[in-house]
């Protein structure tokens, strides 16, 4: 086969093991996206260790804003709503604190 090609064998419990010179660049614990495409030909797309939709998620400012929440709610810093109209209204008033400095 031409290069980037390979046979592998597919295990009995559907695992394929990929050679070295496929899995260089890739973490051991990596995604791999499986794509059964319509004309039967199964496609691996590395995707790293996290899904990219959701790499915002990761991102440095966004753990520290969670950590921060965390902080807050285990410190009481929060309040509870009853009804949307409430929450809406808890809003506006924030924002209108804001406003005033």
């Amino acid at each position: 086969m031409g290069q980037g090609h390979m046979l592998v064998k597919l295990c009995k419990s559907g695992n394929v093991i990929l050679p070295k010179e496929f899995r260089d660049g890739l973490d051991e614990d990596s995604l791999v996206d499986v794509v059964r495409r319509d004309d039967g030909v199964i496609e691996l797309r590395p995707r790293g260790k996290i899904d990219p939709s959701q790499r915002w998620y990761w991102s440095e400012r966004w753990q520290q804003m969670e950590r921060e929440a965390r902080e807050d709610y285990a410190a009481g810093r929060f309040t509870t709503y009853g009804t949307v109209e409430e929450f809406l209204h808890g809003l506006d008033t924030h924002a209108a604190d804001a406003a005033a400095g």
